[in-house]
């Protein structure tokens, strides 16, 4: 028997905010970082275990944001060969992060719809907005504060019970493929977010609600 649709769970960078590849190209191109070594810090994190990963035990809370920038300033390099200042690292990384406000007013409509939202964040020392997430959702789980990050399958059950729904219930938007598979996994039915429109209109079909 199919689930009826009544929860909408959104990611954050990336998804309410300016895209993330966007941004870190801004802050790569302001502190001359080498984009090349970037990518491979990157991939090499994709593939690698949590315990072996500054980057999965910073979203996870093992870590601190100042020993993760202590650690991650030493693994970049500039173009002239240098490492880029750690301190404030992180801050300058997503400076450039600005709300997407036709996502946040997709999400507005869809809680006054009558529909339950929650936001679901791997936070890598991220400050939120905090008076906005009140008013676009009900819950919030922000990896770091939990203890767990996306794509384990446990968050996505928290988020879930969180809002008093089965993960059969919710509909899961992320910009990150891996994490979107991680909510299907559990029952969810995946969004991938590459622009508003298309989210918009998946969502639209999705929960039967017009929510432009």
């Amino acid at each position: 028997m199919t689930s009826k649709l009544t929860a909408l769970v959104v990611d954050y960078g990336g998804v309410l905010t300016s895209p993330l590849r966007e941004t870190m190209g801004d802050w790569m191109a302001a502190e001359r970082i080498d984009p090349k070594r970037y990518s491979e810090l990157m991939r090499e994190w994709l593939a690698a275990g949590a315990e072996a990963n500054i980057a999965h035990q910073l979203e996870k809370g093992a870590i601190s944001a100042a020993e993760f920038e202590r650690q991650f300033a030493r693994l970049l390099v500039r173009e002239d060969g240098s490492i880029p200042d750690p301190e404030g690292l992180l801050r300058r990384m997503f400076a450039g992060f600005r709300d997407d406000e036709d996502m946040v007013g997709v999400v507005r409509r869809a809680r006054r719809a009558g529909l339950r939202t929650a936001l679901l964040s791997n936070s890598w020392g991220n400050q939120y907005d905090t008076a906005l997430l009140e008013e676009l959702f009900e819950a919030s789980v922000i990896s770091g504060e939990v203890g767990l990050r996306k794509p384990e399958p446990e968050i996505y059950r928290l988020v879930a019970s969180r809002l008093g729904v089965r993960p059969q219930e919710c509909v899961f938007v992320d910009d990150l493929p891996p994490n979107v598979r991680g909510a299907v996994a559990v029952g969810m039915v995946g969004v991938h977010h590459i622009d508003t429109a298309t989210t918009l209109m998946e969502l639209e079909a999705l929960f039967g609600l017009p929510l432009r």
